[in-house]
C-alpha cells in the first residue's frame, strides 16, 4: 500500500480520537495546507503517535474496531 492510501483520513470507521494537524485548519486557509498524507498523527488519549495499545496511530490502522483500544482508549 502507497503512503497516501496509508494515510487518507477518508476511512469511514476512523477512530474519533485520532488527530491530525490539517484537521485543524480553517477552511479557506490563506496558504495551502500540507498535504494531509505527511504523516503526522496522533492520539488524543496519548497525545503522541502511539495509541494506548503501544501501536502506531495513523488511518488505516485507527479504522478498524478490531483495535484493542479503538474507540474508547481502553484496552480490552
Amino acid at each position: 500500500m502507497i503512503d497516501a492510501e496509508r494515510f487518507a483520513e477518508v476511512y469511514w470507521t476512523l477512530c474519533p480520537h485520532l488527530r491530525w494537524k490539517t484537521q485543524f485548519y480553517a477552511e479557506t486557509p490563506t496558504v495551502p495546507p500540507p498535504p494531509p498524507d505527511d504523516g503526522f498523527f496522533w492520539c488524543a488519549f496519548t497525545q503522541t503517535c502511539l495509541g494506548p495499545d503501544g501501536a502506531v496511530v495513523e488511518p488505516e490502522s485507527c479504522a478498524s474496531a478490531h483495535r484493542a483500544c479503538y474507540g474508547t482508549g481502553r484496552l480490552r
